[in-house]
């Protein structure tokens, strides 16, 4: 006769472990995919409020815009620029320059940069803006 009383878990008990685990998963990796996602757009948002910062300290303490982002490092503004995490390049950004009204004498200076964007051209899954506008 067979001996029932030996340890272990059965396939019904192990299958019903199995599947409450992959409901759990199943719930909890929605959550987590749009946790990172808002992680990078705050990143984004914070890395776009200390560029434009620095860009108008910039502006304040020479008197006129910086050419390129470089220039806020080499000038000491940054220490390098940092990584747009929706591209995950530092390459990316999009620099706006600097627009000059018809009688402003533009000959003398090259525009400088006033603003810059996201080079991403997707757009925001929690909002639905684009990042680039932001």
């Amino acid at each position: 006769m067979a001996e029932r009383n030996k340890p272990g878990f059965t396939l019904i008990e192990i299958i019903i472990v199995l599947s409450i685990i992959g409901i759990l998963v199943g719930l909890a990796l929605p959550q987590y995919r749009n946790s990172v996602l808002r992680a990078r757009e705050t990143v984004l948002k914070e890395n776009l409020f200390t560029l434009r910062k620095l860009i108008d300290q910039y502006h304040q303490d020479k008197g006129k815009y910086p050419l390129s982002l470089q220039m806020l490092v080499q000038d000491g503004y940054l220490r390098s620029i940092p990584v747009d995490p929706i591209t995950r390049s530092a390459e990316t950004w999009i620099e706006v320059p600097e627009v000059f009204s018809p009688d402003e004498d533009i000959s003398m200076e090259p525009p400088g940069i006033v603003d810059v964007k996201s080079g991403s051209t997707e757009k925001s899954r929690i909002d639905g803006t684009a990042y680039n506008d932001w």
